[in-house]
């Protein structure tokens, strides 16, 4: 005599005031859920990579120098050039360098940024590089 004899061949219960669910809403409640909100997220922004920012030499300060000066005198022609310069990272340290062209509207020494006529704001103290055709009889 095994202790359930008594019930194992009894019918199934079927409910008669509450309707069967379906097979669809019964595998629903084994799907997988996310147990740690944001963790996807923040494991994702881990594995991002940033870029450390160069120290320019002296060398290459004066290159730039020269550069934003011959810019400054020849504003009136509104040359469009090329600034490579580094932007930091908002979530993590480090960022990265990107490249932006554009036509100078104005060059700020006192506040030291390069305001361009999309008015976007270059701050001259993160430019490793400024290309353009108007340095061409420079080189």
């Amino acid at each position: 005599m095994n202790k359930y004899d008594d019930i194992i061949k009894l019918p199934h219960h079927v409910s008669k005031r509450h309707p069967q669910m379906s097979i669809m809403a019964r595998s629903a409640q084994f799907a997988p859920f996310a147990a740690l909100s944001g963790y996807d997220e923040a494991v994702k922004e881990t594995a991002r990579l940033t870029d450390k920012r160069i120290e320019i030499d002296d060398g290459l300060k004066l290159i730039i120098n020269n550069k934003l000066n011959y810019i400054l005198e020849n504003l009136n022609i509104n040359p469009q050039i090329i600034f490579t310069y580094f932007v930091y990272d908002k979530k993590k340290i480090g960022g990265k360098y990107i490249e932006k062209i554009g036509i100078v509207k104005k060059i700020d020494l006192i506040e030291k940024y390069i305001l361009l006529t999309d008015k976007s704001k270059i701050p001259i103290e993160e430019i490793i590089d400024i290309n353009g055709e108007i340095f061409r009889d420079l080189e």
